[in-house]
């Protein structure tokens, strides 16, 4: 038994330490300022009620990014003196997202002890490397993020801060090892165990899925697959979930081992960044050598968000939720008994909406955070939920999930070829003209502006707004650009009350809502560590089925014109050109 002290460490506050909805990220070299992270830490502890630090059992691991080795023995150090009573650690440091919050909800220590809560060290989809992004956020005892009142608490602690308690001499920990080691300090026996990155995940995810039933369409000559990690930390899953329990070949695992800076790559599974799985897919510049695989995913840096492809076919978030709702009841066995709601941000297309309406099920549209998400399930209004920016979950976590939406397309394309094995494959792009033609398409693209200098996108968003006190001013600009586009019919900043604590988050995003159900919408993204990030969402609904299988650009152009006119985007940011479309 290995005896540790605790020392008070005098500090100052930092600026700038307020965590959003995705908690704290910065450069990795704010982060390795001294006392920095430590600041943020304590404050963390400060903000939480005694139970749920003395005595406690905390989950510390991420996605593995640089920083997050040293980081994690900081955290374990700070735990020890705080008077938490155990740390679990994924091995290796490796949790996703997702697997931190099926830790903290499903999984029993040997003494019967449960997690009350976890720092997840992620910057989510952001670069990682000693030039790139860090992260940190704490998860509550649901499995979610922490909630405004706590992150609000974080950030007054971090402006006040003066000390910080640490175990300095608690020797650090080795995480390449399962495990537990045991120690005593003055308030008495504090344990760390090591435990295995994947089972418990994989333990869930077998009771939610036919895995047998994904096991025989993986296995059918006539279908293949492909999935890529981006070199985040869902490579620490894909070879014992697809591999091992699916059966799918070991080649059609791309950048499945996780590093430290997702090999030089921009770990964000979208159509720019995913390069090599979009090429062997079918959808790059040129045609790929051989013929591309049925079915192609792809997760980012923390396996927290997914991007689904056919055979040369994107599918949309904002669909993939929608696919999701409409075919969970029959395709997947933890939704047999029924959805008890169905809920998407803002910002994502009203795809959800129209599946919603057409079965009867309650839904609820929130700001963008996946907290909101959290508050409806833990109310037992929710089932299914999923936002534009690449996430989509359930009810049986409270964070989104990547692997999750793999296995579930995967269960609906088992389920559409269950006795087609032999015949024509029912495909990703057969699903999704099917259900375009039975509740209509939404074309829908988003534009983004990263890193944009916060002034000038503070001036942009302002000038939106006071646009608004004047539709008939706006409608003029419109039809001086484009003549074929409809009127708007309403102007506002979304406002959200939430149905389960009565909580309102105002200026959630500028909404111009045309008369033929188009959507024009601008928000401020914080998700970045450096300046702004404006993003711009453009939707047209077509129910006319002679008219649904328009290229999507070609179908948008109208209002895409309008939106980046009627915004004055380039005039205020620069910016000929958006970093990324989507």
């Amino acid at each position: 038994m290995v005896l540790f002290n605790v020392s008070r460490v005098e500090t100052t506050p930092f600026d700038g330490q307020k965590p959003g909805t995705s908690g704290l990220r910065k450069k990795v070299k704010v982060f390795v300022q001294p006392h920095y992270l430590h600041n943020f830490v304590q404050s963390t502890f400060n903000a939480l009620t005694v139970e749920k630090v003395r005595g406690a059992t905390l989950v510390v691991s991420g996605d593995g990014r640089y920083f997050s080795k040293e980081a994690i023995q900081i955290i374990t150090k700070m735990s020890a003196a705080n008077g938490v009573r155990r740390v679990w650690i994924g091995q290796n440091g490796l949790l996703s997202t997702p697997a931190v919050s099926a830790v903290i909800r499903e999984k029993l220590g040997a003494d019967g002890s449960r997690a009350t809560g976890a720092f997840i060290l992620t910057a989510s989809h952001n670069p990682g490397g000693p030039n790139e992004d860090f992260g940190i956020k704490y998860n509550m005892e649901n499995g979610g993020p922490a909630p405004e009142g706590i992150t609000d608490k974080i950030y007054e602690n971090t402006t006040t801060i003066n000390e910080y308690l640490i175990a300095s001499d608690l020797p650090d920990v080795d995480i390449t090892s399962t495990g537990v080691t045991s120690f005593t300090g003055p308030g008495g026996p504090f344990d760390v165990e090591v435990f295995d990155s994947a089972s418990d995940y994989i333990k869930l995810m077998k009771s939610i899925f036919d895995f047998e039933s994904i096991r025989k369409l993986l296995s059918s000559p006539k279908f293949t697959f492909c999935y890529d990690a981006l070199h985040g930390v869902g490579g620490a899953y894909a070879k014992s979930i697809f591999v091992e329990e699916l059966g799918a070949q070991e080649s059609s695992l791309l950048n499945c081992t996780p590093k430290e800076d997702f090999g030089g790559g921009h770990p964000d599974p979208n159509l720019t960044y995913a390069k090599e799985l979009v090429a062997r897919m079918g959808l790059g510049k040129s045609e790929p050598q051989d013929e591309p695989p049925e079915f192609g995913a792809a997760s980012d840096g923390d396996a927290d968000r997914n991007m689904v492809l056919g055979k040369r076919f994107f599918v949309t978030p904002s669909d993939s939720v929608a696919i999701i709702a409409a075919n969970a009841v029959e395709a997947i066995p933890y939704f047999s008994a029924g959805l008890k709601g169905v809920a998407r941000s803002m910002p994502t297309s009203a795809a959800l909406d129209v599946v919603a309406k057409h079965l009867n099920l309650k839904f609820f549209e929130v700001p963008t955070g996946w907290k909101f998400f959290g508050n409806l399930m833990d109310a037992g209004l929710c089932s299914v939920c999923g936002e534009e920016s690449f996430g989509t979950g359930s009810d049986h976590i409270r964070e989104k999930d990547g692997i999750w939406a793999v296995l579930a397309w995967l269960s609906i394309l088992a389920y559409k070829n269950k006795d087609k094995l032999e015949d024509k494959l029912v495909t990703v792009e057969d699903i999704v003209r099917q259900h375009w033609a039975t509740y209509g398409r939404h074309y829908y693209t988003r534009y983004d502006y990263e890193n944009v200098d916060a002034g000038a996108a503070k001036e942009l968003m302002a000038y939106l707004v006071k646009l608004q006190s004047s539709l008939s001013e706006v409608n003029q600009i419109i039809k001086g650009i484009r003549s074929d586009v409809s009127n708007v019919v309403h102007g506002d900043e979304f406002e959200y009350n939430d149905p389960v604590d009565g909580s309102i988050s105002s200026h959630q995003g500028i909404r111009y809502l045309f008369e033929d159900g188009s959507r024009l919408i601008f928000r401020l993204s914080g998700t970045g560590s450096e300046g702004a990030t404006i993003r711009l969402y453009i939707e047209q609904y077509e129910k006319d089925p002679s008219k649904i299988g328009r290229l999507s650009n070609e179908a948008l152009a109208p209002l895409v014109e309008v939106a980046l006119k009627l915004s004055k985007m380039e005039e205020f940011t620069g910016r000929s050109a958006p970093t990324v479309i989507t």
